[in-house]
């Protein structure tokens, strides 16, 4: 029973940061999930794979995992590159491209 740590990434459909500072302990899926043959959709047997667990730093993740014989693997959250941009560069007499309509 192998658990992941890590910090979710902003999802791309907004542009808030909401739910990105917290840590997740999740279980890696131990079986693959099956179709059901009369409806589609997918099952699994697995119940871990149900379980998320929401922490405030990582070491509390940590803990937890070491309290409880979990084994786990710590993924460090990737900083963004920012890219500062304005609304008059897109005017700037030194912009590479030229301005069109």
């Amino acid at each position: 029973m192998l658990a992941r740590i890590y910090r979710p990434a902003k999802t791309a459909m907004q542009s808030g940061k909401a739910k990105t500072q917290d840590w997740l302990l999740e279980f890696e899926p131990v079986s693959a999930r099956q179709s059901d043959p009369l409806m589609g959709w997918t099952q699994s047997s697995d119940m871990n794979g149900q379980v998320r667990l929401t922490f405030d730093t990582r070491e509390e993740a940590v803990s937890y995992a070491q309290r409880h014989g979990i084994a786990f693997q710590l993924f460090e959250p990737k900083t963004p590159k920012r890219i500062l941009k304005a609304y008059a560069d897109n005017f700037a007499a030194g912009r590479r491209q030229p301005w069109t309509h």
